[in-house]
C-alpha cells in the first residue's frame, strides 16, 4: 500500500506539514510512512542523537523556525505525554494535536486538571510496535492492518476528527473510536497483562538448568516473545494504567489458584473437569480473536518439514502458488540439533486437501494438519 501511494497511485489524505514530536520507534515509523506519501514531516526530539538518526534514516526533516503544522503527533514516553501535549497546543494553536501514548485516560485527566483548552486535542493510539525501540528500528509498514484507536468527545470538531482518522488511514491502519476509559480497559486485557504474563513466565527461566531450556519449542517461544520488551517503558505504561491492569490480574490470579487447587489432587471429584474447562475456555477465547486483516474467518494449518538449506522456503511458497494455494499466515519452528524446520502454514479450509496432495506429489513431507 505504501509503495503504491509513493508511486503516486493514491493521494495522501494528510496534507500540509506534520510535526512529529518524538523520533523513537512510533514517531519515526509514522514519519517514514508519511514521507513515502510525499507529506512534509518535521521532526523534533529532546535527544539530538535520536533526532539525527531519524533524519539520516529518512523519517523526515528537522523542525525549523516558521513551521506551521496542520497536524502534530506527540510520540513521547507516557510520563511526559501530558506536558508535551500542553506545550504543543500552546505553541501551535491552529494545529490539531494527537498522540500515540498507550494509555489515554491519565494524560487527558492531567490536562483537564490543569485547565488546558483541549478543543484541538484528540487522543489516539496505534496498536502497533516492535520489541526493539528507537529510530533505528522504525518501519513504515508496522501500522498496516492494525487498529488505531481515536478518542473523540462531544467537543471534537468533525473536520479535526477527519484529520486524525485520515492519518491512520494513510498509514494503512484501521481507525476505531473508543472512549479513553474503554481504551485503557481494553489494552489492559489484550496488551498490558499479556506483557506481564510473558515476563513472569520468562523470568522462571533465569534459574532453570540449561538442559531444561534445551527442550524449549516454538510454543514457549511464542508465549514469551514479548518478554524481550524494554523495562523502562513498561514501568511507565503499567503505572499509568495500574487499576485496569490490577483488575485483570486479580481475575487471572483467581483462575490460576483454581487450576492449582485442581492439580493438587488430580483424582479428586471435579478436578479433571476444572482443568478441561480451563483449556476449553482458552479455546473459546482464541476463537474470538480476529484473524488476518481483522476478519472473523478461521483458517486451518498444515505443517511442512523444510530442510534447513538455502532456497527451500522460497521453493515451498512457489509451489504453493502453482497449486493456487494462498498462504494466509506462516509460523516457523526450528528443531534444536536437527537440520530441518517446521513451517506451519495457515490456509482456507477448502485448500487443505489440494495443498497436501500437491505438496506430497512434489516430494514435501507433511508433518500434520489440523484435520489429523
Amino acid at each position: 500500500m505504501a509503495d503504491a501511494r509513493a508511486a503516486g497511485a493514491l493521494a495522501a489524505r494528510t496534507s500540509g506539514t506534520v510535526r512529529i514530536v518524538g523520533a523513537g520507534l512510533l514517531g519515526s515509523s509514522i514519519g517514514h510512512a508519511l514521507s513515502r506519501l510525499g507529506v512534509d514531516v518535521a521532526l523534533a526530539d529532546a535527544s539530538p542523537a535520536q533526532l539525527r538518526l531519524a533524519v539520516d534514516y529518512g523519517a523526515g526533516r528537522r523542525e525549523a523556525d516558521g513551521d506551521d503544522p496542520a497536524l502534530i503527533v506527540v510520540a513521547v514516553p507516557p510520563d511526559v505525554t501530558a506536558d508535551v501535549i500542553q506545550r504543543e497546543l500552546a505553541a501551535y494553536p491552529n494545529a490539531v494535536v494527537t498522540d500515540t501514548a498507550s494509555v489515554k485516560l491519565e494524560p487527558l485527566t492531567a490536562l483537564r486538571e490543569r485547565g488546558v483548552d483541549l478543543a484541538k486535542y484528540i487522543g489516539s493510539h496505534p496498536l502497533a510496535g516492535r520489541e526493539r525501540g528507537g529510530a533505528i528500528s522504525a518501519r513504515a509498514d508496522i501500522f498496516i492492518g492494525r487498529p488505531w484507536v481515536v478518542c473523540r468527545d462531544e467537543e471534537t470538531a468533525s473536520a479535526d476528527l477527519a484529520i486524525v482518522e485520515g492519518l491512520a488511514l494513510d498509514l494503512g491502519a484501521t481507525p476505531v473510536e473508543m472512549s479513553p476509559d474503554e481504551h485503557d480497559r481494553a489494552v489492559a486485557l489484550v496488551s498490558h497483562v499479556p506483557q506481564l504474563v510473558a515476563s513472569l513466565l520468562a523470568g522462571r527461566f533465569t534459574g532453570a538448568p540449561d538442559e531444561f531450556l534445551g527442550l524449549a519449542g516454538q510454543g514457549v517461544r511464542d508465549t514469551t516473545r514479548i518478554a524481550a520488551s524494554a523495562p523502562e517503558l513498561w514501568v511507565q505504561i503499567l503505572g499509568a494504567n495500574a487499576q485496569p491492569v490490577v483488575d485483570v490480574l486479580d481475575a487471572l490470579a483467581v483462575d490460576l489458584a483454581s487450576v492449582a487447587d485442581a492439580l493438587r489432587d488430580p483424582d479428586a471429584p471435579g478436578s479433571r473437569r476444572a482443568v478441561a474447562d480451563t483449556i476449553r475456555r482458552g479455546n473459546d477465547g482464541v476463537g474470538r480473536l480476529p484473524g488476518k486483516h481483522g476478519q472473523k474467518r478461521r483458517f486451518e494449518q498444515l505443517v511442512v518439514m523444510v530442510d534447513d538449506t538455502a532456497g527451500q522456503l522460497g521453493r515451498l511458497f512457489g509451489e504453493l502458488g502453482e497449486l493456487d494455494v494462498n498462504v494466509e499466515d506462516l509460523r516457523l519452528e526450528h528443531s534444536p540439533g536437527a537440520q530441518f524446520g517446521l513451517a506451519e502454514i495457515s490456509v482456507v479450509p477448502s485448500a487443505v486437501e489440494r495443498a497436501v496432495r500437491g505438496l506430497e506429489a512434489r516430494g514435501w513431507k507433511i508433518a500434520s494438519t489440523t484435520n489429523d
